[in-house]
């Protein structure tokens, strides 16, 4: 049991000096992308009415076909860059490659900013368009009073 929280405390302590050091730019730049292909996508999602990505994949087990290929187009390769950027800092620093942190490193970089931005963009998206269709509710609707229309 020792050696397990020993192996956890050293894995949690080389995750957080990743935040220093050689490489650190990577930390802001890959959720910074991964969140413009995101916007571009939940906006695409908008105009074709999907729903949000996260919801789409848990509720409709058809669709996660196209789902998981939509992700892979658009953050597929900067998987790969994470990947290997975080190879790369691990045998230079670390001198070891982990594959467990490179992969906790790909989920919290990439994947996860993504799978969120995506759905609340085309949440704001269908919310926007909807309201620039009606327009405000003052003016889409006639004002009634006493069940008849009152003039302007």
């Amino acid at each position: 049991m020792n050696a397990i929280s020993e192996v956890f405390s050293r894995g949690f302590q080389q995750l957080v000096e990743r935040m220093s050091g050689p490489f650190h730019f990577r930390l802001l730049i890959t959720p910074a992308v991964a969140i413009v292909y995101a916007i571009r996508a939940g906006l695409r999602d908008a105009r074709e009415a999907h729903p949000p990505f996260l919801w789409e994949i848990l509720t409709r087990p058809e669709e996660r076909q196209r789902l998981r290929r939509s992700w892979l187009n658009d953050i597929g390769k900067m998987i790969v860059v994470v990947f290997v950027i975080d190879a790369a800092y691990q045998v230079f620093v670390l001198r070891f490659f982990y594959v467990v942190q490179a992969l906790i490193l790909v989920v919290a970089l990439a994947m996860l900013p993504y799978a969120l931005v995506r759905g609340i963009t085309n949440r704001l998206a269908r919310g926007f368009s909807r309201r620039r269709r009606t327009g405000p509710a003052s003016e889409a609707t006639p004002r009634v009073a006493s069940g008849t229309a009152v003039k302007r």
